[in-house]
């Protein structure tokens, strides 16, 4: 439209000047509006998923490069939401950090810091919670089958009987790809007081192989190049991966940098 240029020279610059002004609350409207609804809150809410603070993409925080000053632990890329349907060790609804740790029961290295995990969740109280996901390495030949059958011991007992499963498997495998015989995984289950049968009939199944894999998947998504490899995840959507099987009091400095 040429509206404008019909008006009187002192009428045109003034219609100018408010148009312009219309045109710049306009677009500070367009520009808040998706801010004020993105921070209306992250998925259900703290009652039901704990999630990363979004980039202005509208995902994650995008996996950086480490920096000069810190070579091992950059942020971490894009990572699933933590839920009540994740494997836990700890009080999902108190804690204060997430450490969410992508693992390989066959790793040696995991096998070493499973116990350094066990003592921050010790530490820390309801402050901190555990989070176990499944990361099997191909050149562990047992991996991918221990990690089903620990998926299988929870749907049949639950969490208690996941942790109880998985951490008896960590302290009796010798590690390095076939540790713990595959012939011991329904024995094992028995032993700790599923039933036989519907343990054996779903681990044969392969009815969590593609859920492994997809934990994988998502491990790699948020910046985990190998085992163990955790995503620390703070309750206000920050995030940091901490590499490696690191000893307990370095594991504590970073900790100790967020929790309150």
């Amino acid at each position: 439209m040429q509206v404008i240029n019909n008006l009187p020279p002192k009428s045109a610059f003034w219609s100018g000047f408010v148009g312009g002004i219309l045109a710049v609350m306009a677009i500070g409207f367009v520009i808040t509006l998706p801010l004020v609804l993105k921070g209306q809150g992250l998925g259900g809410g703290d009652d039901d998923v704990v999630a990363a603070k979004p980039s202005t993409g509208g995902q994650v925080a995008g996996a950086q490069l480490p920096s000069a000053n810190d070579p091992t632990e950059p942020t971490a890329g894009q990572v699933k939401p933590v839920s009540k349907t994740d494997h836990i060790k700890g009080d999902f609804s108190k804690a204060e950090i997430f450490l969410i740790e992508y693992s390989d029961i066959e790793c040696p290295f995991c096998k070493r810091f499973h116990p350094t995990m066990e003592q921050v969740v010790q530490t820390y109280g309801t402050k901190v919670a555990w989070v176990y996901r499944h990361f099997p390495l191909s050149f562990h030949a047992n991996a991918q089958k221990e990690a089903e059958a620990s998926e299988c011991a929870g749907e049949l007992g639950g969490n208690v009987a996941f942790w109880k499963y998985l951490d008896t498997m960590f302290e009796r495998t010798t590690s390095n790809g076939t540790g713990f015989p595959l012939a011991d995984l329904v024995p094992l289950a028995k032993e700790i007081g599923l039933n036989e049968a519907k343990f054996k009939s779903c681990l044969d199944s392969g009815k969590y192989a593609q859920k492994v894999q997809q934990d994988m998947t998502e491990g790699q998504q948020a910046g985990v190049t190998g085992t163990p490899g955790t995503v620390l995840l703070t309750r206000s959507g920050e995030t940091r991966i901490i590499s490696g099987a690191q000893p307990f009091e370095q594991v504590k400095t970073t900790i100790d940098q967020y929790v309150k």
